[in-house]
């Protein structure tokens, strides 16, 4: 296994760009462990109160563990990322910001200090007794480099970044557009636990390990990125769109969605209709402006060929 220490400042960048120098070439099928700080870059303390959020440099948010050579990495292949394990800490955070969020402007600031044990996270206060959110945790960032252009840390890209979807947790692949050699892959932003939407402008961000391994699929070329996840014990085709505009984005997860059934035996046609039937949309990041995040589900029971 290799092992890479994301609270080290020189494993971090804080944007996306194909400058950006590898920190490590990991071999494919290789198990790779990151230590994740959180989206604060460990700036919020466990002892902080809502006092202190004043202190945090915003332009430090969301920085991403990496980049990770991926060898065998080509423009125009993709990229899996199998997501086999990740280990919250113990503690996390949620924030109120009247900066983020749907309703932003509309309360005023808050830090919450979480607890997290046996499978749940309870407030350390300013919530009735007995809230207990169930901890199902995953990673908010997970991207590639772009082969255009450099981006901030904060708005989700075609290539990923800073996507914030509840459906990345442990037992997913997620899968990556390869744009340019090595692939460039990064990740970050750990939550504890997030609603579809992020739309208080934080999930419960927390600080994380996470065992992660690589695998180059090629000649298969994607446009934005898709997974296959488990949920309740069902598996789920996931495709996303990634634009300025809901709408837009959800054009593209269905058209994205299209597509991926085509590859499975079903076509246009059929799929555009099984789609409206059986295929659900998802807003699964509202808050990090100028873009959102739309999934499509899809059950894979409803394949040919699955059950």
């Amino acid at each position: 296994m290799i092992v890479v220490d994301g609270n080290l400042p020189e494993n971090i960048h804080f944007k996306w760009s194909k400058a950006n120098k590898p920190i490590i070439h990991i071999p494919q099928r290789e198990e790779v462990r990151l230590t994740l700080p959180d989206c604060s870059v460990n700036q919020v303390k466990e002892s902080w109160t809502t006092n202190d959020l004043n202190k945090l440099d915003t332009s430090k948010l969301d920085g991403a563990v990496g980049p990770l050579f991926v060898e065998g990495a080509e423009p125009g292949c993709t990229l899996e990322v199998e997501i086999l394990k990740i280990q919250t800490a113990t503690w996390g955070y949620s924030v109120t910001d009247e900066h983020y969020g749907l309703l932003k402007g509309k309360f005023e600031n808050n830090l919450t200090i979480w607890d997290l044990k046996e499978g749940y996270a309870e407030p350390r206060s300013n919530f009735p007794k007995g809230i207990r959110v169930p901890i199902n945790p995953f990673l908010g960032v997970m991207g590639v480099a772009p082969d255009v252009g450099e981006f901030g840390m904060i708005a989700p890209q075609r290539f990923g970044g800073n996507m914030d979807n509840k459906l990345l947790t442990a037992g997913s692949r997620l899968y990556l557009p390869i744009l340019i050699r090595g692939g460039l892959f990064s990740a970050g932003d750990p939550h504890a636990a997030q609603g579809d939407g992020e739309s208080g402008g934080t999930g419960l961000e927390t600080r994380a390990i996470a065992t992660l391994r690589f695998n180059v699929i090629k000649d298969v070329r994607i446009d934005y990125p898709r997974a296959i996840v488990n949920q309740s014990s069902n598996s789920y085709i996931v495709t996303m769109g990634i634009s300025d505009d809901l709408y837009k984005a959800s054009e593209i997860a269905m058209a994205n969605m299209v597509d991926e059934l085509k590859t499975r035996g079903i076509s246009s046609g059929e799929a555009y209709v099984l789609c409206s039937l059986v295929g659900d949309l998802r807003i699964s990041e509202l808050v990090d402006e100028p873009n959102h995040v739309v999934s499509m589900t899809f059950p894979l029971r409803h394949v040919p060929g699955h059950s």
